[in-house]
């Protein structure tokens, strides 16, 4: 009876360690901004910090942010940031929109850069802290807000293509390194660590009971069906942890006119100065989109 009792404590044990590392495994680094754009940049900005609106539990939280302002532009540009990442590692390519006439908004999701601290970090909840941003903008600055394009980066680019999926103010969207499915990414990120089918299949229902959402109801292959406005997909060719195979798989699941696809030569999945050097690519996109830059 006590050997019955032990060898339950054990898998007890087991199991509450095992969901413990998935925690830890998955928990995104935090990276807070050590500069701004007027010390980087000579940039003048407008520090933010917008309340999270959307959930009765979440309203005593903030998202730190900066608004470039262009004076007369009734555009705005709002990038978000991928995993670990902030506002000030976007900041190289806001500056070339910036330049070109239009106002940018960088935000840092929860448990991200300067923004408050959550539970845990997921691509929905990069998306509803998106639309806290826009919804924000759209009600204190209705001035910048005729035109509202969304650019993102990784996670950051599955989330503007959920968000936008979901709303009809968009004018234009850049996604840029996004995966296809999140089930792929996470499959691929899985299979290092040489764990068995069964495991893996145990870790990704378990973290989508943690985030309250199934992969397919965000994942990106599905979600650009969803959006009627202009997408530009941008994507490495030398990305090794999201492959540009992914990106040409949400293209051929949805041969969309509105939907284009730009692969970067010899450019990986962080590689901001490869995607700058084409930013004026990025630029045309809105211009053709309808925005006035």
């Amino acid at each position: 009876m006590h050997y019955f009792i032990f060898l339950i404590l054990a898998i007890i044990m087991l199991a509450g360690l095992f969901f413990i590392a998935i925690h830890l495994g998955f928990r995104a680094p935090r990276n807070k901004e050590t500069s701004n754009p007027k010390d980087l940049l000579g940039i003048d900005y407008l520090q933010l910090h917008i309340p999270i609106s959307s959930n009765k539990h979440q309203n005593d939280k903030k998202l730190f942010g900066w608004l470039l302002p262009v004076s007369g532009s009734t555009e705005t540009l709002i990038i978000l940031h991928g995993w670990g990442g902030n506002a000030e590692v976007m900041l190289p390519l806001a500056t070339p929109f910036y330049k070109a006439g239009i106002n940018v908004l960088l935000f840092d999701t929860r448990s991200h850069g300067s923004s408050d601290s959550d539970t845990f970090s997921s691509l929905p909840r990069f998306a509803e802290d998106l639309g806290n941003v826009i919804d924000w903008l759209k009600q204190h600055h209705p001035e910048k807000s005729k035109r509202i394009a969304l650019l993102g980066h990784s996670v950051g680019a599955g989330a503007v293509l959920f968000e936008a999926s979901k709303r009809k103010d968009i004018a234009a969207v850049i996604s840029i390194s996004a995966f296809a499915h999140p089930e792929w990414m996470m499959q691929r990120f899985l299979k290092r660590f040489y764990l068995p089918a069964v495991i893996r299949k145990l870790v990704m229902r378990y973290v989508e009971w943690v985030i309250g959402h199934r992969f397919a109801t965000f994942a990106p292959l599905a979600t650009v069906c969803k959006i009627n406005c202009p997408i530009l997909i941008v994507h490495g060719k030398e990305d090794t942890t999201i492959p540009v195979e992914d990106a040409r798989a949400i293209i051929e699941n949805c041969p969309e006119p509105h939907l284009s696809l730009l692969e970067i030569e010899d450019a990986k999945h962080d590689s901001v100065e490869k995607i700058e050097l084409h930013c004026e690519k990025l630029i045309k996109f809105l211009r053709t989109s309808g925005f006035q830059v």
